[in-house]
């Protein structure tokens, strides 16, 4: 892996700014790390865990899983290209797939990287439950969430020496390894609050602009929650917002998921 360059002293030299505005929800956040390393080592890991993994082809979830990020893919690049900001898409190399577990999650890690368990499909239910989370998942990689977590545990951990201009293999490695732990579950990183309420704002729209019904939205996670057996809760909600405050905030952002569902020639 190469030496990753992320001293804060180049960056203001070059007048390159490490503050990240999201183009759909307006959030800023310092990501200070490199996008393309970051989609490298996510790369490797993904294809690790595919391997020791059983995935389901052919089958009509699968199928859903693969048209659904379609969909939900495409509509963000028009959109991006729509403000003049399709270059940030530069480096995704899309993949969605089905994995067999009966645990109730999805994840998508930098660089396009989805995998979705079967554990989770019946809470789906439909195109409209996996657009839901598809949304969600993949907002999190495009609003590199990723590079801010890592970008915080660099900052975290090696501070002012980062003036150094550069951080060494393994030093990277050890970042890395840290946001997403190896002989962990590859993509449960765990995000903060904001990330969480950014990503489910961010994939409403998004799944507003590939022609899905955002309204179908709150029913899914409040499926996701029934889901819950007694004091054990899913891993996919164990950083998530309060459900009521969550259900709020999608209500909140609904007018404007469902002008974008309007345009993609869904019926109000």
């Amino acid at each position: 892996m190469k030496i990753l360059k992320t001293s804060a002293f180049v960056i203001a030299a070059l007048g390159i700014t490490a503050c990240v505005t999201n183009p759909i929800t307006g959030r800023s956040s310092i990501q200070i790390a490199n996008n393309s390393e970051i989609a490298t080592a996510a790369a490797t890991e993904y294809r690790t865990t595919l391997s020791k993994a059983k995935v389901v082809t052919g089958t009509a979830d699968a199928n859903r899983i693969k048209n659904v990020g379609a969909r939900i893919k495409d509509a963000a690049y028009r959109y991006y290209k729509s403000i003049g900001r399709e270059s940030a898409l530069t480096g995704y190399s899309w993949e969605f797939n089905l994995i067999q577990d009966s645990q109730l999650n999805a994840w998508c890690m930098p660089g396009g990287k989805v995998a979705f368990y079967t554990g989770i499909m019946p809470v789906c239910k439909d195109d409209n439950g996996v657009a839901v989370v598809m949304g969600h998942e993949v907002s999190h990689a495009l609003a590199g969430h990723g590079n801010e977590r890592i970008s915080q545990a660099m900052l975290a951990q090696y501070g002012g020496s980062l003036l150094g201009g550069t951080m060494s293999n393994s030093q990277w490695a050890g970042v890395f390894e840290k946001v997403y732990p190896i002989g962990a579950q590859v993509g449960l990183l765990a995000y903060g609050r904001k990330q969480e309420s950014e990503a489910d704002e961010m994939g409403l729209q998004l799944m507003a602009m590939a022609g899905y019904d955002p309204r179908t939205a709150t029913a899914f996670w409040q499926r996701m929650e029934a889901s819950s057996t007694g004091s054990r809760t899913p891993e996919f909600l164990s950083t998530h917002p309060n459900p009521q405050n969550r259900i709020a905030d999608l209500n909140a952002d609904m007018p404007k998921a469902l002008e974008y569902y309007k345009a993609a020639g869904g019926k109000l």
